[in-house]
């Protein structure tokens, strides 16, 4: 509860922030890993982000995350690219990455199925429209997505 909290608070601390950078807030992460914690900011851009990208977030978050203390103990602030295999949450990330290759698990099954593997049609009427490597098309409710992430093609 207290880790979805802290999320939460960087979320609207990062948002106005990075957007203000010409960038796009992907997602926080708030763990903890071999006795460490790390709070993770994932930024995107089109053509990709740079290392000084990273660093203007960084650099400008910092003083932000002092003011605020969301977090009552000692952390590492990490800020990257969310990866090649990035993570879609918002329905403006299924349009977005269109046409590209997905792997999508539902909370509950869908026809017996909860993981899906194809080309992102789109968004339709709350329902992300996938063509699996069967060559089928899939409509399954967005509110029943509980991770899809862009597939990389090694070809």
């Amino acid at each position: 509860m207290v880790k979805n909290k802290v999320v939460a608070t960087v979320e609207e601390l990062a948002t106005p922030l990075v957007t203000g950078l010409g960038l796009e807030l992907v997602g926080v992460e708030y763990v903890k890993e071999g006795g460490r914690w790390y709070l993770r900011i994932f930024i995107d851009k089109p053509g990709g982000v740079t290392l000084d990208d990273c660093q203007a977030v960084s650099e400008s978050l910092d003083p932000l995350l002092d003011e605020a203390d969301p977090i009552p103990h000692s952390y590492h602030l990490e800020v990257s690219s969310p990866g090649i295999e990035r993570p879609l949450k918002k329905p403006a990330d299924f349009e977005r990455f269109s046409g590209h290759r997905v792997q999508l698990t539902t909370f509950t099954p869908q026809d017996g199925q909860r993981k899906f593997t194809g080309r992102l049609e789109g968004l339709e009427d709350q329902m992300v429209v996938l063509t699996l490597d069967d060559g089928q098309e899939r409509r399954i409710p967005f509110s029943q997505v509980a991770t899809a992430r862009l597939k990389a093609s090694w070809l």
